[in-house]
């Protein structure tokens, strides 16, 4: 499938697979700027791209796992979504969850892209069917 894509600044980068399309889900994004993530402030980092994606397409921002596991950064509305009316620039939202500030330098990869399909739907508002869970909620399948 192809997506159109812009460069909103000469140093953005497009979106890529770091092992392939075969394996990999997600597409790297990376800042186009650089900047120090405060703890405990969550802060937009520009890409420098905005996209073109077809009805029934939302392309969801996620965190990346090496970020998180050895910095605590994180995406703190994980995943982020990206309607397919939007046209402005992809920002995303980061968050270091730990004690020291963490730099990002341009060119840094922050973020995972994942283009999904997705249906939508109407409501048919009425009565609900019965369910062996019922409203069973939060822990209602056990420990």
């Amino acid at each position: 499938m192809k997506v159109k894509i812009q460069r909103l600044h000469p140093d953005a980068t497009l979106p890529e697979y770091a092992h392939g399309a075969d394996e990999d889900a997600g597409m790297d994004l990376r800042a186009v700027t650089s900047t120090v993530l405060d703890p405990g402030v969550s802060q937009l980092v520009p890409t420098g791209l905005s996209i073109e994606l077809p009805a029934g397409y939302e392309a969801q921002i996620r965190p990346r796992s090496g970020l998180a596991l050895k910095h605590s950064i994180t995406l703190p509305n994980s995943p982020a979504t990206i309607d397919p009316g939007y046209r402005g620039e992809i920002r995303v939202i980061l968050l270091n969850l730990g004690k020291e500030p963490y730099v990002i330098l341009a060119g840094d990869r922050i973020a995972q892209m994942v283009v999904a399909r997705y249906e939508a739907i109407e409501w048919d508002e009425g009565e609900l069917r019965e369910s062996l869970r019922g409203s069973g909620g939060f822990g209602s399948s056990g420990r």
